[in-house]
């Protein structure tokens, strides 16, 4: 599957909830520096707390360009929160 496919498969799926699909999009290895995620695991608990304070987050692909495996895009997030969002950024 090419890597721009996953990417938009990605945000599809997350604008339906479906954090299942993490299983298939996120490598075993993976590792967020910022946020000290690990795997599939990591990242399913992470969508898991951010939807519970953004349930109708929505996320819009507004440029996307790939190069090999490598995959940058730019994107766009709607949607109201219900509590302080303080852990996703501190100074907020």
């Amino acid at each position: 599957m090419k890597t721009t496919t996953i990417k938009i498969q990605k945000r599809e799926e997350a604008n339906k909830q479906n954090i299942a699909v993490l299983d298939e999009l996120v490598a075993p290895d993976f590792f967020h520096p910022t946020w000290q995620l690990r795997g599939p695991e990591g990242m399913k608990q992470f969508y898991t707390m951010f939807l519970k304070g953004f349930p109708d987050c929505h996320e819009t692909i507004e440029d996307i360009i790939a190069e090999g495996d490598n995959v940058w895009a730019r994107i766009t997030y709607t949607g109201d929160t219900y509590w302080r969002i303080s852990w996703i950024c501190p100074h907020w």
